[in-house]
């Protein structure tokens, strides 16, 4: 039995148009705009939450109508993680009949203290009534490609906190497929592990696309230290430069190494490999 008190959940409501909208957190990102996509590939109608439409993780005004007349929604955890219970609350009381988080590999053995968003996503979603699915996705193979590390790539250099233990880069738009068979299909209280079909050291990853490019891209393989005093640099704060090094420290020891079956399990095809990902990106 779950301690906390849970709203009841009000009664089925007959189906309309709009009540299967699905809704779709952070839809100009990175996922969220291919899981947009996927899903209205697949004739389902999307609700897009992002600032730019008017969603604000900061601000709970802002959640309710994006919630209203939906039936699922994919979430990405909120930075801050006292935001995740009261929205899985209001998606309660709104009538959502599923969730899917995107969440992060190897979650279940970090530290509560890195990545608490995610943290508090799971646990909020897990608690609550309405059936859930969570995927936990390795790094995303566009984050070569789409901010993150895509300055340092375009400028020639890539410091990173990483060793040759290798990782199994994941594809967006395999993450977009699977998240679309989650919110239109039964997945509930499954966890899934994302990953591509085989791990490659960044050092491999850098010159792959180096080598499609043509331009020398360096990968500076820096002390955790050093990483941080780049990353404040940079004008970040300290709890993210914390987090950041957490991720890495577990990716060192391993936490993220082996490649899982889940892709092609659900998908019924190959996850698409790092070298399908460059050749399509990097031209």
């Amino acid at each position: 039995m779950n301690s906390r008190q849970w709203p009841a959940r009000p009664p089925a409501r007959l189906a309309t148009p709009m009540t299967q909208e699905i809704l779709v957190l952070g839809a100009t990102g990175k996922t969220g705009r291919r899981v947009v996509h996927s899903l209205e590939a697949a004739g389902a109608t999307t609700r897009k939450a992002s600032r730019a439409t008017g969603f604000d993780w900061n601000d709970h005004t802002t959640w309710k109508p994006f919630l209203q007349n939906v039936r699922a929604a994919y979430v990405i955890a909120p930075e801050d993680p006292s935001a995740a219970t009261p929205f899985v609350e209001l998606a309660t009381t709104s009538g959502v009949q599923r969730l899917v988080l995107l969440s992060g590999r190897g979650l279940d053995k970090t530290p509560p203290e890195i990545f608490q968003g995610m943290h508090a996503a799971e646990h909020a979603v897990r608690s609550g009534p309405i059936p859930w699915t969570i995927l936990r996705a390795n790094n995303f193979n566009q984050n070569f490609s789409e901010q993150v590390w895509h300055p340092e790539i375009k400028a020639g250099r890539l410091s990173l906190p990483v060793d040759d233990t290798p990782e199994p880069f994941v594809d967006v738009h395999d993450i977009a497929e699977v998240s679309t068979l989650a919110l239109l299909g039964d997945h509930a209280g499954q966890t899934y592990d994302l990953t591509g079909p085989e791990s490659i050291t960044f050092t491999t990853a850098v010159a792959k696309i180096s080598a499609a490019t043509g331009s020398r891209i360096e990968l500076a393989e820096l002390t955790p230290a050093e990483y941080r005093e780049a990353l404040l640099s940079h004008g970040l704060p300290e709890e993210v430069a914390t987090e950041l090094n957490g991720m890495f420290e577990g990716m060192r020891n391993g936490l993220m190494t082996n490649p899982t079956d889940d892709i092609p399990r659900l998908l019924g095809r190959p996850a698409k490999s790092f070298d399908t990902y460059v050749s399509e990106t990097w031209r």
